[in-house]
């Protein structure tokens, strides 16, 4: 009987014209391996060599007891890492919106856009390193070069004491974004690398939603900040900075010698370990590291539909978070609170944030809806933006409420965690991963450096022009999840249909090809979540 590949390339004798699932399947068994059907194994000649070292064709059994140690493990090593690396993070880029009513803006005598510029810039050079950086990532031991990148923006948020008016701010905030740009990256491919899939996004929320410990955490601090008297050596935005900074260096020193760069290479576990914990995550079948280009995943990583549709979600969820970030103690100034006030309600901010991350990551592990989920969280924004536009603070009780609305506008910050993780769990393939991911947080910088600036000075303090860019990208992004969700449920019907049409590569029980650097749409095994 010819082979599927005999029947396609055949001379045209009246047969019946080979239908576009026959071809896809061509495609794919010439990709797994010329000789597949012969006797189906691993190919090594796609699969990283440190990778290889502690793997095989046979999958290992690992039992809950045992997978649930070895979660330990890795949470203590590297969830902790994320974790509180982000913290940092999130608390550095926060100290501007802190200090802008501490008297950074006096002090340094800013006018105009000048304040909105100094949350662009840092995303703006986000904008031209995320490639680099991406590529680099992929090449490098990805332990240190996280250390070495908080090192380096410590040194320069502590920096940012010395400065004294706009150009000295715009120099060292740029700079803050060049070595901040690695930060989000890493943890995808740290997600992706030491968790499973059903894993994945929790894993996210819980450094994600640091966002809204540091804006307890900054929030306190800010006002304990704030009773520094004036007169002394340092005023309270200098000594804020100088105190973040600091700490983020010894904390850099800290991660440089606790991270493990990859369970091969991770020392403080033993060969037994490190070996299961590469097993645990064969079912991903999205590879765990190849250092070795592939042209073709670039191309499929362009071309890719779901490319375009994270990076939609980046922007459009993005450009409304910046904005409200920097402006938030502006905003909340302008209810009438006094800035110490501004400050504690901060708190109840971040508060918020994290019950809304919680509680997404909590309906994606009951339901395993991850689109739909999104799309939920996204409706509360519409109604506190629109309550922000049109109800004007003249009583306690239209204050109280338009804080409330405000609160609500955030709800959206769901589906920009759920995103990401879709990213790690929905894109195989090393070089497509980094083409994706770096795109992705393209356009995840291009939306923070335009978020600041719709905030107009001259359109305070209801900001119509800014609120309705915000609702213009809600609608936008409620498309997005449609059109997603749409997409991924076809690709996973066609992925179906070549299964019963008999593909060889289809029945991978063992999950042979798992680490084969296979992208998602060369394996037919890999099923999207959506």
């Amino acid at each position: 009987m010819a082979t599927i590949n005999e029947q396609i390339n055949a001379p045209d004798h009246g047969e019946q014209p080979v239908s576009k699932n026959e071809k896809d399947i061509a495609h794919i068994e010439r990709t797994l391996s010329p000789d597949m059907g012969k006797d189906d194994h691993m190919n090594f000649d796609r699969v990283d060599a440190e990778v290889a070292k502690y793997t095989s064709d046979v999958q290992i059994h690992i039992s809950p007891e045992e997978d649930k140690r070895l979660r330990k493990l890795i949470d203590r090593r590297v969830l902790a890492v994320m974790v509180f690396t982000y913290f940092l993070q999130a608390l550095d880029k926060g100290t501007m919106s802190f200090t802008s009513i501490m008297g950074l803006v006096i002090d340094t005598k800013l006018v105009g856009q000048q304040y909105s510029w100094l949350t662009t810039c840092i995303y703006m050079a986000i904008l031209v390193v995320e490639y680099p950086t991406n590529w680099v990532i992929q090449r490098v031991p990805i332990g240190k070069y996280l250390a070495f990148n908080i090192c380096a923006w410590s040194v320069i948020l502590a920096l940012h004491a010395t400065c004294h008016n706009f150009k000295g701010l715009v120099t060292v905030r740029t700079l803050l974004g060049i070595f901040e740009a690695a930060c989000q990256p890493i943890f995808v491919v740290l997600s992706s690398m030491w968790y499973k899939r059903e894993e994945q996004a929790a894993t996210v929320t819980y450094w994600y939603m640091m966002n809204g410990a540091q804006q307890i955490v900054g929030g306190l601090l800010a006002y304990c900040f704030t009773l520094i008297k004036p007169g002394g050596p340092l005023k309270s935005w200098q000594a804020i900075f100088i105190t973040y900074g600091s700490f983020s260096f010894l904390w850099g020193c800290f991660v440089f010698w606790w991270m493990p760069d990859s369970p091969m290479r991770a020392k403080c576990f033993s060969e037994e370990d490190k070996k299961l914990m590469v097993e645990r995550v064969r079912s991903n079948q999205t590879g765990m590291q190849n250092r070795k280009f592939r042209r073709e995943q670039v191309i499929e990583g362009l071309t890719d539909p779901q490319t375009y549709c994270y990076c939609l979600i980046a922007i459009c969820t993005t450009l409304p978070t910046s904005g409200l970030g920097a402006f938030a103690n502006i905003i909340i100034t302008g209810f009438h609170f006094t800035p110490l006030q501004t400050q504690l309600l901060a708190m109840v901010l971040g508060a918020y944030i994290i019950v809304v991350l919680l509680s997404s990551r909590w309906l994606v592990m009951r339901y395993h809806q991850n689109l739909i989920v999104m799309g939920c969280f996204v409706l509360p924004s519409f109604v506190g933006t629109i309550v922000l536009m049109t109800v004007n603070n003249t009583t306690l009780a239209t204050k109280v409420g338009l804080l409330i609305s405000y609160y609500l506008t955030l709800s959206f910050w769901s589906a920009q965690t759920l995103s990401i993780s879709m990213i790690s769990r929905n894109i195989a393939g090393q070089t497509k991963k980094t083409v994706v991911v770096a795109a992705n947080f393209i356009c995840w910088a291009a939306g923070n450096a335009a978020g600041s600036q719709v905030f107009l000075k001259r359109d305070a303090p209801k900001y119509f022009i800014a609120f309705s860019t915000h609702l213009g990208c809600y609608s936008l992004l409620m498309f997005v999840i449609v059109f997603l969700r749409f997409h991924l449920m076809r690709e996973n019907r066609k992925k179906d249909e070549l299964a019963a049409a008999g593909v060889h590569a289809a029945y991978d029980p063992d999950l042979v090809h798992a680490f084969d650097d296979l992208t998602d749409r060369e394996n037919t095994n890999f099923r999207y979540v959506y």
